[in-house]
């Protein structure tokens, strides 16, 4: 505070941006070491909208911190799982003769569309996304995924 400076815990971060969303500007801090909270900005059409979106969000963060308080278990996302899969069910696939290795094919597809559905919903650019996500996994590094 202005009145006790040294009452004041300052804290560092490795970038400093001003971020703008539709008519407001907002300043954006990355890379804080403590990393221990964050901000959702949420825009909408309507309070009915803005409200449904922070309920769903308190729904999420609820279930997060009881699932990681119970079970400590993770599954990585971003389409890690579903690629990871994908290519155990393609090496099937090679193994298998007859028109059920069509059917495995099939699946393992199947699997890998799951990011690329991620990927579109999130406005990105999904055939990039996904060609270096299967290259990732396929150098050995199974845990990455779509941020």
């Amino acid at each position: 505070t202005f009145d006790a400076p040294e009452k004041t815990k300052l804290g560092e971060c490795a970038r400093i941006e001003e971020t703008i969303i539709g008519e407001d500007r907002l300043i954006r801090f990355s890379g804080c070491k403590g990393g221990e909270a964050c901000t959702i900005v949420l825009r909408g059409a309507s309070d009915q909208l803005l409200e449904e979106a922070e309920r769903s969000i308190h729904d999420v963060l609820c279930v997060l911190s009881q699932t990681v308080a119970t079970d400590k278990r993770t599954v990585l996302g971003g389409g890690s799982s579903e690629v990871l899969m994908s290519i155990a069910v393609d090496e099937l696939a090679k193994k298998t003769a007859g028109k059920k290795a069509l059917a495995i094919e099939g699946f393992a597809k199947a699997l890998r569309a799951l990011p690329t559905i991620i990927a579109d919903n999130a406005g990105y650019d999904s055939a990039d996304l996904v060609a270096r996500l299967r290259a990732e996994h396929n150098e050995g590094r199974t845990y990455m995924g779509l941020n």
